[in-house]
Protein backbone atom coordinates (compact mmCIF):
# COMPACT_ATOMS: atom_id res chain seq x y z
CA UNK A 1 0.00 0.00 0.00
CA UNK A 2 1.81 3.09 -0.83
CA UNK A 3 1.64 6.41 -0.02
CA UNK A 4 0.55 7.29 3.32
CA UNK A 5 -2.69 6.43 4.40
CA UNK A 6 -4.94 9.21 3.66
CA UNK A 7 -7.72 7.81 5.91
CA UNK A 8 -5.77 7.73 9.38
CA UNK A 9 -5.30 11.19 8.92
CA UNK A 10 -5.01 12.82 12.60
CA UNK A 11 -6.56 15.98 11.96
CA UNK A 12 -9.65 14.86 9.32
CA UNK A 13 -10.07 15.77 5.51
CA UNK A 14 -9.56 19.51 4.13
CA UNK A 15 -13.20 19.35 3.22
CA UNK A 16 -14.28 18.63 7.62
CA UNK A 17 -11.31 21.08 8.43
CA UNK A 18 -13.03 23.63 6.28
CA UNK A 19 -16.52 23.03 7.98
CA UNK A 20 -14.90 23.30 11.68
CA UNK A 21 -13.47 26.80 10.83
CA UNK A 22 -16.45 28.07 9.36
CA UNK A 23 -19.13 26.69 10.67
CA UNK A 24 -17.83 26.36 14.43
CA UNK A 25 -15.08 28.68 14.15
CA UNK A 26 -15.72 31.02 17.03
CA UNK A 27 -16.07 27.59 19.35
CA UNK A 28 -12.45 26.09 18.18
CA UNK A 29 -11.25 29.38 19.10
CA UNK A 30 -12.71 29.28 22.37
CA UNK A 31 -11.48 25.61 23.59
CA UNK A 32 -8.26 26.52 21.98
CA UNK A 33 -7.85 29.78 24.18
CA UNK A 34 -9.24 28.29 27.06
CA UNK A 35 -6.81 25.71 26.96
CA UNK A 36 -4.30 27.90 26.35
CA UNK A 37 -5.28 29.33 29.55
CA UNK A 38 -5.23 26.25 31.49
CA UNK A 39 -1.73 25.62 29.86
CA UNK A 40 -0.22 28.83 30.93
CA UNK A 41 -1.24 28.30 34.88
CA UNK A 42 -0.13 24.99 35.04
CA UNK A 43 3.27 26.24 33.59
CA UNK A 44 3.63 28.82 36.19
CA UNK A 45 2.82 26.58 39.18
CA UNK A 46 5.43 24.19 37.48
CA UNK A 47 8.21 26.85 37.35
CA UNK A 48 7.24 27.77 40.74
CA UNK A 49 7.89 24.47 42.07
CA UNK A 50 10.84 24.33 39.91
CA UNK A 51 12.55 26.98 41.38
CA UNK A 52 11.60 26.36 45.13
CA UNK A 53 12.07 22.85 45.38
CA UNK A 54 15.85 21.81 45.41
CA UNK A 55 18.84 20.46 48.37
CA UNK A 56 18.02 23.95 49.43
CA UNK A 57 14.38 24.65 49.30
CA UNK A 58 12.84 28.07 49.09
CA UNK A 59 9.72 29.82 50.05
CA UNK A 60 7.88 29.94 46.41
CA UNK A 61 7.67 33.58 46.63
CA UNK A 62 11.23 33.99 47.07
CA UNK A 63 12.43 31.77 44.52
CA UNK A 64 10.30 33.71 42.02
CA UNK A 65 11.76 37.03 43.02
CA UNK A 66 15.22 35.79 42.50
CA UNK A 67 14.30 33.90 39.15
CA UNK A 68 13.84 37.93 38.19
CA UNK A 69 17.23 38.88 40.06
CA UNK A 70 15.17 40.48 42.92
CA UNK A 71 15.82 39.28 46.80
CA UNK A 72 18.73 38.59 48.65
CA UNK A 73 22.22 37.41 46.63
CA UNK A 74 21.80 33.71 47.86
CA UNK A 75 18.80 32.76 46.38
CA UNK A 76 19.12 34.58 43.29
CA UNK A 77 22.51 33.02 42.76
CA UNK A 78 20.58 29.33 43.54
CA UNK A 79 18.11 29.71 41.36
CA UNK A 80 19.35 31.98 38.35
CA UNK A 81 22.69 29.68 37.95
CA UNK A 82 21.44 26.38 38.90
CA UNK A 83 17.79 25.77 39.13
CA UNK A 84 16.39 28.73 35.91
CA UNK A 85 18.69 26.99 33.23
CA UNK A 86 17.72 23.40 33.91
CA UNK A 87 13.23 24.82 33.69
CA UNK A 88 14.29 27.19 31.02
CA UNK A 89 16.02 24.10 28.76
CA UNK A 90 12.92 22.10 29.83
CA UNK A 91 10.24 24.32 28.12
CA UNK A 92 12.42 24.85 25.62
CA UNK A 93 12.83 21.54 24.30
CA UNK A 94 9.49 20.36 24.77
CA UNK A 95 7.77 23.18 22.95
CA UNK A 96 10.25 22.64 20.10
CA UNK A 97 9.49 18.65 19.75
CA UNK A 98 5.78 18.79 20.32
CA UNK A 99 5.72 21.56 17.69
CA UNK A 100 8.42 19.73 15.35
CA UNK A 101 5.86 16.45 16.19
CA UNK A 102 2.94 18.77 15.33
CA UNK A 103 4.45 19.76 11.88
CA UNK A 104 5.43 15.89 10.77
CA UNK A 105 2.36 14.54 11.69
CA UNK A 106 0.19 17.19 9.15
CA UNK A 107 2.85 17.25 7.06
CA UNK A 108 2.59 13.22 6.18
CA UNK A 109 -0.92 12.74 8.02
CA UNK A 110 -0.06 10.15 9.58
CA UNK A 111 -0.47 9.76 13.20
CA UNK A 112 2.97 7.94 13.62
CA UNK A 113 5.18 10.29 12.57
CA UNK A 114 7.36 12.24 14.56
CA UNK A 115 10.88 12.62 15.45
CA UNK A 116 11.42 9.34 17.90
CA UNK A 117 9.85 6.78 15.08
CA UNK A 118 11.34 8.57 12.46
CA UNK A 119 15.25 8.18 13.78
CA UNK A 120 15.51 12.20 13.97
CA UNK A 121 16.40 12.27 17.98
CA UNK A 122 18.34 9.39 17.57
CA UNK A 123 20.28 11.14 14.77
CA UNK A 124 21.14 14.33 17.21
CA UNK A 125 22.32 12.16 20.11
CA UNK A 126 24.51 10.41 17.50
CA UNK A 127 25.87 13.79 16.29
CA UNK A 128 26.59 15.18 20.00
CA UNK A 129 28.46 12.30 21.26
CA UNK A 130 30.29 11.93 18.11
CA UNK A 131 31.40 15.65 18.73
CA UNK A 132 32.03 14.95 22.41
CA UNK A 133 34.46 11.65 21.20
CA UNK A 134 36.30 14.27 18.93
CA UNK A 135 36.87 16.47 22.13
CA UNK A 136 35.19 19.37 20.64
CA UNK A 137 33.76 22.85 22.07
CA UNK A 138 30.13 22.51 24.16
CA UNK A 139 29.10 25.94 21.78
CA UNK A 140 29.15 23.27 18.64
CA UNK A 141 26.97 20.79 20.16
CA UNK A 142 23.71 22.38 18.43
CA UNK A 143 25.50 21.87 15.48
CA UNK A 144 26.36 18.49 15.82
CA UNK A 145 23.27 17.69 16.87
CA UNK A 146 21.53 19.07 13.65
CA UNK A 147 23.57 17.16 11.47
CA UNK A 148 22.71 14.24 13.24
CA UNK A 149 19.31 14.55 13.09
CA UNK A 150 19.77 15.58 9.19
CA UNK A 151 21.93 12.37 8.69
CA UNK A 152 19.03 10.51 10.24
CA UNK A 153 16.42 12.41 7.52
CA UNK A 154 18.29 11.37 4.99
CA UNK A 155 18.60 7.43 5.60
CA UNK A 156 15.26 7.19 6.15
CA UNK A 157 14.84 8.90 2.82
CA UNK A 158 17.18 6.38 1.40
CA UNK A 159 15.67 3.15 3.07
CA UNK A 160 12.39 4.29 3.29
CA UNK A 161 11.14 6.57 0.27
CA UNK A 162 11.08 3.79 -2.57
CA UNK A 163 7.73 4.79 -4.55
CA UNK A 164 5.88 6.54 -1.98
CA UNK A 165 6.19 5.37 1.76
CA UNK A 166 3.52 3.24 3.50
CA UNK A 167 2.99 3.19 7.07
CA UNK A 168 4.42 0.09 8.06
CA UNK A 169 7.38 1.21 5.98
CA UNK A 170 8.05 4.29 7.54
CA UNK A 171 7.61 2.75 11.22
CA UNK A 172 10.13 0.28 10.34
CA UNK A 173 12.25 2.36 8.28
CA UNK A 174 12.37 4.68 11.28
CA UNK A 175 12.63 2.38 13.87
CA UNK A 176 15.84 0.43 12.15
CA UNK A 177 17.43 3.97 11.81
CA UNK A 178 16.57 4.82 15.39
CA UNK A 179 18.08 1.59 16.88
CA UNK A 180 21.27 1.97 14.83
CA UNK A 181 22.22 5.23 15.44
CA UNK A 182 21.42 4.21 19.32
CA UNK A 183 23.70 1.19 18.85
CA UNK A 184 26.69 3.67 17.27
CA UNK A 185 26.05 5.91 20.21
CA UNK A 186 26.36 3.08 22.68
CA UNK A 187 29.45 1.79 21.12
CA UNK A 188 30.88 5.25 21.71
CA UNK A 189 29.87 5.91 24.95
CA UNK A 190 31.70 2.55 25.83
CA UNK A 191 35.27 3.71 24.46
CA UNK A 192 34.86 6.97 26.07
CA UNK A 193 37.46 7.62 28.47
CA UNK A 194 35.70 7.58 32.38
CA UNK A 195 35.74 11.40 32.99
CA UNK A 196 33.67 11.72 29.69
CA UNK A 197 31.26 8.80 29.77
CA UNK A 198 29.05 10.43 32.35
CA UNK A 199 28.91 13.41 30.26
CA UNK A 200 27.97 11.60 26.99
CA UNK A 201 25.54 9.03 28.77
CA UNK A 202 22.57 11.62 29.07
CA UNK A 203 22.34 11.52 25.01
CA UNK A 204 21.32 8.01 25.56
CA UNK A 205 18.84 8.48 28.09
CA UNK A 206 17.54 12.19 27.65
CA UNK A 207 18.29 14.38 30.50
CA UNK A 208 18.10 17.95 31.55
CA UNK A 209 20.66 17.77 34.34
CA UNK A 210 23.40 20.20 34.34
CA UNK A 211 22.44 22.69 31.84
CA UNK A 212 24.01 25.65 31.46
CA UNK A 213 23.44 28.88 30.11
CA UNK A 214 25.58 28.72 27.33
CA UNK A 215 23.92 25.45 25.87
CA UNK A 216 20.47 27.02 26.34
CA UNK A 217 21.45 29.87 24.66
CA UNK A 218 23.10 28.84 21.90
CA UNK A 219 20.73 25.55 21.16
CA UNK A 220 17.63 27.00 22.86
CA UNK A 221 17.98 30.34 21.04
CA UNK A 222 17.91 28.61 17.85
CA UNK A 223 14.51 26.67 18.72
CA UNK A 224 12.86 29.76 19.81
CA UNK A 225 13.56 31.19 15.90
CA UNK A 226 12.81 28.27 14.61
CA UNK A 227 9.87 28.28 16.37
CA UNK A 228 8.74 31.86 14.93
CA UNK A 229 9.26 30.04 11.51
CA UNK A 230 7.08 27.28 12.00
CA UNK A 231 4.26 29.23 12.77
CA UNK A 232 5.20 31.42 9.98
CA UNK A 233 4.53 28.25 7.39
CA UNK A 234 1.19 27.77 8.94
CA UNK A 235 -0.28 29.34 6.19
CA UNK A 236 1.30 26.85 3.67
CA UNK A 237 0.58 24.25 5.36
CA UNK A 238 -3.49 25.23 5.57
CA UNK A 239 -2.32 24.89 2.09
CA UNK A 240 -0.98 21.86 1.66
CA UNK A 241 -4.47 20.03 3.18
CA UNK A 242 -6.49 21.00 0.68
CA UNK A 243 -4.48 18.56 -1.75
CA UNK A 244 -1.75 18.84 -3.97
CA UNK A 245 -4.44 20.26 -7.04
CA UNK A 246 -6.25 22.96 -5.11
CA UNK A 247 -2.64 23.81 -3.67
CA UNK A 248 -1.14 24.10 -7.04
CA UNK A 249 -3.85 26.04 -8.70
CA UNK A 250 -3.78 28.60 -5.46
CA UNK A 251 -0.17 28.84 -6.49
CA UNK A 252 1.54 26.79 -3.98
CA UNK A 253 4.88 25.10 -5.05
CA UNK A 254 3.94 21.68 -2.98
CA UNK A 255 7.02 20.02 -3.08
CA UNK A 256 8.95 22.87 -1.74
CA UNK A 257 6.80 23.66 1.00
CA UNK A 258 7.02 20.04 1.99
CA UNK A 259 10.59 20.78 2.01
CA UNK A 260 11.00 23.56 4.12
CA UNK A 261 8.06 22.46 6.58
CA UNK A 262 10.07 18.88 6.96
CA UNK A 263 13.60 21.16 7.81
CA UNK A 264 12.14 23.31 10.56
CA UNK A 265 10.66 20.03 12.14
CA UNK A 266 13.96 18.36 11.53
CA UNK A 267 15.88 21.77 13.20
CA UNK A 268 13.31 22.11 15.73
CA UNK A 269 14.11 18.30 16.75
CA UNK A 270 17.53 17.79 16.68
CA UNK A 271 18.05 21.39 18.17
CA UNK A 272 15.83 20.47 21.73
CA UNK A 273 17.97 16.92 21.64
CA UNK A 274 21.18 18.86 21.36
CA UNK A 275 20.03 20.57 25.17
CA UNK A 276 18.00 17.36 26.30
CA UNK A 277 18.92 14.00 24.46
CA UNK A 278 16.41 11.63 22.84
CA UNK A 279 13.60 12.17 24.68
CA UNK A 280 10.75 9.84 23.73
CA UNK A 281 7.28 10.75 23.66
CA UNK A 282 6.70 14.49 24.00
CA UNK A 283 6.80 15.21 20.16
CA UNK A 284 4.82 11.77 19.31
CA UNK A 285 1.75 12.26 21.63
CA UNK A 286 1.31 16.02 22.11
CA UNK A 287 -0.22 16.80 18.95
CA UNK A 288 -2.84 14.09 19.67
CA UNK A 289 -3.51 15.51 23.12
CA UNK A 290 -3.87 18.82 21.64
CA UNK A 291 -6.22 18.01 18.87
CA UNK A 292 -8.43 15.98 21.51
CA UNK A 293 -9.04 19.19 23.74
CA UNK A 294 -9.06 21.86 20.67
CA UNK A 295 -9.78 20.17 17.45
CA UNK A 296 -8.82 20.16 14.16
CA UNK A 297 -5.00 22.09 13.37
CA UNK A 298 -4.83 26.04 13.49
CA UNK A 299 -2.17 28.44 14.16
CA UNK A 300 -3.50 28.53 17.67
CA UNK A 301 -3.56 24.68 17.78
CA UNK A 302 0.24 24.65 16.76
CA UNK A 303 1.19 27.46 19.70
CA UNK A 304 -0.60 25.55 21.99
CA UNK A 305 1.12 22.34 20.85
CA UNK A 306 4.26 24.33 21.94
CA UNK A 307 2.79 25.19 25.34
CA UNK A 308 1.49 21.56 25.56
CA UNK A 309 5.14 20.13 25.22
CA UNK A 310 6.63 22.48 27.26
CA UNK A 311 4.20 21.27 30.32
CA UNK A 312 5.12 17.98 29.31
CA UNK A 313 8.63 17.67 29.80
CA UNK A 314 9.22 20.33 32.53
CA UNK A 315 5.88 18.16 34.81
CA UNK A 316 8.19 15.18 33.47
CA UNK A 317 11.51 16.40 34.82
CA UNK A 318 9.67 17.21 38.29
CA UNK A 319 8.66 13.51 38.13
CA UNK A 320 11.93 12.25 38.09
CA UNK A 321 13.58 14.82 40.08
CA UNK A 322 11.03 14.48 43.57
CA UNK A 323 8.24 11.58 42.85
CA UNK A 324 9.91 8.53 41.50
CA UNK A 325 11.45 6.37 44.47
CA UNK A 326 14.61 6.53 42.85
CA UNK A 327 16.54 9.78 42.81
CA UNK A 328 18.38 10.64 39.85
CA UNK A 329 16.86 9.19 37.20
CA UNK A 330 16.94 11.23 34.09
CA UNK A 331 13.68 12.75 32.36
CA UNK A 332 14.01 10.27 29.27
CA UNK A 333 12.76 7.45 31.93
CA UNK A 334 9.53 9.14 32.84
CA UNK A 335 8.70 10.05 28.92
CA UNK A 336 9.78 6.51 27.86
CA UNK A 337 7.67 4.90 30.14
CA UNK A 338 4.72 6.92 29.42
CA UNK A 339 5.17 6.62 25.33
CA UNK A 340 5.59 3.17 25.19
CA UNK A 341 2.58 2.15 25.58
CA UNK A 342 1.25 5.26 23.70
CA UNK A 343 2.93 4.16 20.47
CA UNK A 344 1.55 0.49 21.11
CA UNK A 345 -2.23 1.66 21.09
CA UNK A 346 -1.39 4.68 17.86
CA UNK A 347 0.16 1.58 15.83
CA UNK A 348 -2.92 -0.83 17.04
CA UNK A 349 -5.42 2.08 16.05
CA UNK A 350 -3.44 2.14 12.82
CA UNK A 351 -3.48 -1.40 12.08
CA UNK A 352 -7.20 -1.33 12.37
CA UNK A 353 -7.93 1.92 10.41
CA UNK A 354 -5.89 0.31 7.64
CA UNK A 355 -7.87 -3.14 7.28
CA UNK A 356 -10.83 -1.17 7.29
CA UNK A 357 -10.16 0.69 4.28
CA UNK A 358 -8.66 -2.43 2.80
CA UNK A 359 -11.86 -4.25 3.35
Amino acid sequence: MNGFVRSAAPHGDPAADAGHRTGRGGTARGRTALTALVGLAVLCALVTVSVANGDMALPPADAVKGLFGLGDSATVLVVQEFRAPRMVAAIVAGAGLAVAGALLQRLFRNPLASPDVMGVTGGASFGAVAMLAAGASQALMPLAALGGGLLAAVLLGVFGWRGGVSVTRLVLVGLAVQAGLSAAVSFMVVRFPTELAGSALQWTTGSVYGRTWPEVWSAGGTVALGLVVAFALHRRLAVLDLGDDSAGTLGLNTSAARLQVLVIAIVLASLAAALTGPVAFVALAVPHMVRFLAGPPTAGTLALSGLAGAVLLLASDLVAQYLLPVGGLPVGVVTATLGAPWLLVLMIRQSSSVNRSVR
